[in-house]
């Protein structure tokens, strides 16, 4: 059932993307199975009462990832599933990059790259002053781990012990062409983080892993992924990082996905 519906999702991403001739699909279903475990079965949150203190929160800190949170938002009831059509269209309000002023769901306004890291940061240190017993999950890119916010919020987050904090790397490489990350579980152990790494499209070790958190310290899971997961001909293509699908193309990955 898990996979029948993730390749759901998949489909409404690429249908989303081709309607709109926009969207980062490739990025989108590296972090799907991610997001989808996250909401799905460890994620604290409701709907119904999305101002609750007490929920937790999630950002989305490379937010041209947009379209993978927005079909698992529709399918947890945030928004009708049928407003992914509306991906990138005038008056509708799917952005290429997700808006909390305008989304259902949507913690934060995301995608310049190493900005929702820090107020996710910011996020768990308030819960924590404020004695919530919530927790603050994000996730982030490889490449993006190149920003230098990204450090500095490590830092702040294991100097003020914030275990409510878990951070999410989306290790699918794409940053090794033009920097080279290198070992991403040592240098956030090296920073004072509870550091694991993972198999990011294999549920049980996702669940696993997000369900952890250590009395004191950070956690941060450094998820091995593929970009463009389930679509053979854009699985790590860098030409596919930012396109829309033609007609023939997207033929061939509904049938593909089917």
């Amino acid at each position: 059932m898990s996979n029948q519906l993730i390749n759901t999702m998949k489909r409404q991403i690429v249908l989303a993307a081709h309607s709109a001739r926009e969207g980062h699909v490739a990025s989108a279903l590296s972090i799907l199975d991610l997001l989808w475990v996250l909401y799905d079965r460890v994620i604290k949150i409701d709907p119904r009462q999305p101002d609750d203190l007490k929920m937790d929160r999630f950002i989305l800190s490379k937010g041209h990832a947009s379209l993978a949170l927005y079909v698992v938002l529709a399918q947890k009831g945030f928004f009708p599933l049928e407003s992914t059509r509306t991906f990138c269209t005038y008056g509708g309000n799917l952005g290429g990059h997700p808006d909390c002023n305008k989304i259902p769901g949507v913690e934060a306004s995301t995608g310049s790259l190493g900005h929702g890291f820090p107020m996710a940061v910011g996020m768990a240190l308030g819960s924590k002053i404020r004695h919530i017993d919530n927790r603050i999950f994000c996730l982030i890119g490889d490449g993006e781990s190149n920003e230098g916010t990204i450090w500095e919020s490590a830092l702040i987050a294991a100097h003020h012990k914030l275990s409510n904090l878990c951070c999410i790397v989306d290790y699918n490489h794409s940053t090794d062409r033009a920097l080279t990350v290198g070992d991403l579980v040592d240098k956030f152990r090296s920073f004072g983080w509870d550091a694991t790494q993972i198999q990011g499209h294999d549920h049980d070790q996702i669940y696993r892993a997000l369900i952890h958190r250590d009395k004191i310290r950070p956690t941060v899971v450094v998820a091995e992924t593929t970009k463009g997961k389930g679509i053979k001909q854009m699985e790590n293509e860098p030409a596919w990082h930012h396109r829309a699908p033609s007609d023939d193309e997207l033929n061939n990955m509904l049938k593909e996905l089917a």
